[in-house]
């Protein structure tokens, strides 16, 4: 289910959406702040430009608001409905699982708007 040649690998590993062959992101890990957003400039193995034009990533905001709800969806229904807890403490919960999947949610987002954009091409994956 998730090979190369899926939307789906690129999305959630963050792999060039033209070849899967390389990471977008200059660090592979996305809580170290500084750099979570951090993209290479091209890809090394297909040549894809990830900044397609300026202001590209833009769009990935709207996404973000999309993956953020289907990260929150699971805590709110967990503390609210199965713990009973408190609408106040619901809300806590929500936003700390927010604030901890922030990186997470930005990245996936991202992953997202390019891919809507870019298409594997196979001709371009290295074998």
């Amino acid at each position: 289910m998730l090979k190369k040649g899926n939307k789906l690998y690129s999305i959630l590993f963050g792999k060039c959406p033209r070849c899967h062959q390389e990471s977008m992101y200059q660090e592979k890990n996305p809580y170290k702040l500084k750099s979570t957003l951090a993209l290479n400039e091209n890809c090394s193995s297909c040549g894809l430009k990830y900044h397609i034009e300026p202001s590209f990533f833009y769009g990935s905001m709207y996404v973000s608001y999309a993956v953020g709800i289907a990260f929150t969806v699971p805590p709110f229904i967990i503390s609210h409905f199965l713990l009973q807890a408190s609408l106040l403490t619901t809300f806590f919960i929500i936003t700390g699982t927010l604030i901890i999947c922030m990186p997470i949610i930005a990245r996936l987002s991202r992953n997202i708007w390019i891919n809507f954009f870019v298409n594997y091409d196979k001709s371009k994956a290295i074998k």
